[in-house]
């Protein structure tokens, strides 16, 4: 692969991930398939925790309130990526919250209102990560918070680029059937960059050892989910791969703030 092969693959993998808008030239003659541009996920998420890793570092250049600083960055997060994976964790926790098999929570998965279980996966989400943030910059600051926020968003995105890997389609119709899943080589190199990104980057705002335990703590979270879903449906769906970035950013961040 050239530079400029990268380069589309990252434009094409920011522009599925969010609503920063992308260069239309990169998606010129493009078939749409993400089988090899989805490697560049934690680049993506690079640039998509950028947003609001900048709100986090002026705010606390300015001395503004730590808690209401974590709050406006969350909201400009959920603005850049659209919601997109919140959708996937409120549809992911109404199907698994809700008694039924298997077709059942595929067919609660396809439905646009949102149930109990959901909302409150969002509420516990949104109010763990303001609350972690909160701990975060009010100890190591806003540029080491940015720092924290460029690593979750790197190594949570990887996370998903390996779940849609391990796990077939839960269905042939779906949007992540549509665009491919992860080749072996996608998947190799998302992990590699992503966990190589989070090491660095937390131990650098963190200290190596809470790195280290964050890292571990995401991966498991990652497979425990991933392995719920495999009992469960026997497939991803893009709402699971949604769930997975929204589980491991939430767990993550969580320890990071406790290990502090």
């Amino acid at each position: 692969m050239q530079i400029s092969d990268y380069i589309d693959d990252i434009a094409r993998s920011t522009g599925f991930l969010s609503r920063l808008p992308m260069p239309a030239r990169h998606f010129s003659g493009h078939d749409g398939s993400l089988a090899r541009a989805s490697a560049m996920f934690p680049v993506a998420g690079l640039l998509i925790g950028l947003c609001p890793g900048l709100v986090v570092a002026l705010l606390s250049a300015g001395d503004a309130n730590p808690a209401l600083t974590a709050v406006l960055a969350l909201a400009v997060l959920i603005g850049v990526t659209g919601a997109l994976h919140e959708d996937g964790l409120a549809d992911s926790a109404d199907a698994f919250g809700a008694r039924g098999g298997r077709e059942h929570m595929l067919e609660i998965m396809k439905d646009s209102r949102i149930g109990t279980y959901g909302v409150l996966a969002l509420l516990i989400s949104f109010a763990l990560r303001a609350i972690a943030l909160t701990i975060i910059l009010s100890v190591i600051g806003g540029w080491n918070t940015l720092l924290v926020l460029l690593a979750v968003a790197a190594a949570s995105r990887a996370a998903m680029v390996w779940h849609w890997n391990v796990l077939p389609p839960a269905r042939q119709n779906g949007v992540a059937a549509s665009v491919g899943a992860p080749d072996q080589d996608a998947r190799t190199l998302a992990l590699v960059v992503g966990g190589l990104v989070f090491v660095i980057l937390a131990s650098l705002a963190c200290g190596l050892f809470p790195a280290l335990f964050g890292l571990a703590l995401l991966a498991a979270i990652a497979s425990l989910w991933t392995s719920l879903v495999r009992n469960k449906l026997n497939g991803h769906t893009g709402d699971t791969i949604g769930a997975t970035q929204q589980l491991t950013e939430t767990v993550c961040l969580t320890a990071l703030a406790l290990l502090l």
